[in-house]
């Protein structure tokens, strides 16, 4: 328990200890090609490693909620751990181990104090999990119940439906309409060897990257890297996803649900990373729903109307085109009214485009936020995974402030114009009834 509060401790103190200029990356690639991102923070006594995997939600197939079972097994042991076991070995060094599942990516993390007997320990279990995950099928039924428990739970949850929805409906046939936690019928079929041959196909060092941030040397972060490539699964990467099809025509559907408030969405695929309009698009987003209380969005729907309890929009970039999303709450009653203020509004957006005072305004506070994104180690680490898996230039974070100071007026309409398609949009509403 004290080192686990020490470990918590130097987390916090490291915050304030990496200015965001002194993130230089280097990268390498281990014997059995699995890339490297490399970062030193030699302020505080602590590693951070982040492994990603090209095995989320969207490698599934017809087996919905695979990647997060195999995920969540994972934390279950290893052949010679059982699961409280495991815990107990990180928790003994004040280790922090994780493993999450996203649409893109399957990823594993470790964070761990560099005093050599406690980092020997805390890598040592991380390469035992890496090499003979155990699967044991009775955490694996528990993982089961529990992910069922959770789609209980989220048809109970109209933000979820909406999502769900908003998804399928967006992609149609694409794997991102797969929803992440799987379908009743999936998980229930679904067996530990399942897990097993997604973790061997998916988890292997030539289909993931490394990021590597803390208080170690480049000689330490490569023996550390080599020792975590030996004891992944040897395989190729994955086939590339397949395109999105490009929308042409609006679709919506209300879906009755008894709550109070309405949930809507409004989207369509339109990113995907390393595009260079990132960063006009991030700009003119910003202005438009992006920026919170200075907002189009929060000014004219909620502030001036009062349509809206909630309402804001974001770009979320994926492997291939990710969702340019708005998302609103507000009462039932008034639901129709907020749909047609929010559709007036993204028509102006799109054919006005965005003023040279709006585009000042959000530069700066773009800018001036950009640092706090790398203002701890989990921040940096969780970068560098990001670059690693979607392959961005290595001065992606140095040049980020220069390509958004580059970004010129007229050149953001235009391609706001161009990606931005408001009679082609998904809308879901949920909520009152039929």
């Amino acid at each position: 328990m004290m080192r686990g509060g020490l470990l918590a401790v130097l987390g916090l103190l490291l915050m304030l200890a990496i200015p965001a200029q002194a993130v230089e990356i280097e990268e390498w690639e281990t014997d059995e090609g699995l890339r490297v991102l490399y970062v030193a923070a030699p302020d505080l006594p602590m590693v951070d490693l982040r492994l990603t995997f090209d095995g989320g939600a969207s490698r599934d197939g017809d087996q919905s909620g695979l990647a997060s079972l195999t995920s969540a097994a994972l934390r279950h042991g290893t052949a010679d751990l059982d699961a409280d076991a495991l815990a107990e070995r990180f928790e003994s060094v004040g280790a922090e181990f994780g493993t999450s599942s996203l649409r893109d990516m399957a990823i594993v993390s470790l964070r761990s104090l560099t005093e050599p007997d406690w980092m020997e320990t805390a890598l040592d279990t991380l390469a035992s999990v890496l090499a003979e995950p155990a699967f044991p099928e009775s955490d694996f039924e528990r993982a089961r119940r529990q992910a069922l428990q959770g789609l209980q739970r989220e048809r109970q949850d109209p933000g979820s439906v909406a999502s769900r929805r908003f998804y399928e409906l967006m992609y149609g046939d694409h794997p991102y309409a797969n929803w992440p936690r799987g379908e009743r019928e999936t998980l229930e079929a679904l067996q530990p060897g399942d897990a097993h041959d997604f973790y061997r196909r998916h988890y292997t060092s030539g289909n993931g990257a490394l990021a590597i941030t803390g208080g170690v040397d480049r000689a330490t972060a490569e023996t550390i890297a080599a020792r975590i490539s030996a004891a992944l699964p040897q395989g190729s990467a994955v086939d590339p996803l397949p395109p999105v099809p490009v929308r042409d025509e609006p679709v919506e559907e209300r879906i009755a649900f008894p709550s109070e408030q309405a949930h809507i969405l409004i989207g369509t695929p339109t990113l995907r990373r390393g595009d260079e309009d990132h960063y006009a698009l991030t700009l003119a987003n910003h202005v438009f729903g992006g920026g919170g209380f200075t907002s189009r969005l929060f000014q004219e729907i909620r502030s001036q109307r009062g349509l809206a309890y909630s309402v804001s929009s974001r770009l979320q970039p994926m492997a291939v085109e990710g969702p340019f999303r708005i998302g609103m709450q507000t009462g039932v009653d008034q639901a129709d009214d907020a749909v047609a203020a929010l559709r007036e509004q993204l028509v102006r957006w799109h054919a006005d485009g965005v003023d040279a005072d709006e585009l000042d305004a959000s530069r700066e506070n773009v800018v001036n936020s950009f640092p706090l994104s790398l203002a701890s180690n989990s921040d940096i680490v969780g970068l560098l995974g990001m670059m690693a898996f979607y392959d961005l230039p290595l001065d992606y974070l140095e040049r980020y402030i220069e390509r958004i100071q580059a970004v010129e007026l007229e050149d953001l309409n235009e391609r706001l114009r161009a990606r931005i398609h408001p009679d082609a949009m998904v809308t879901v509403i949920v909520g009152g009834q039929e």
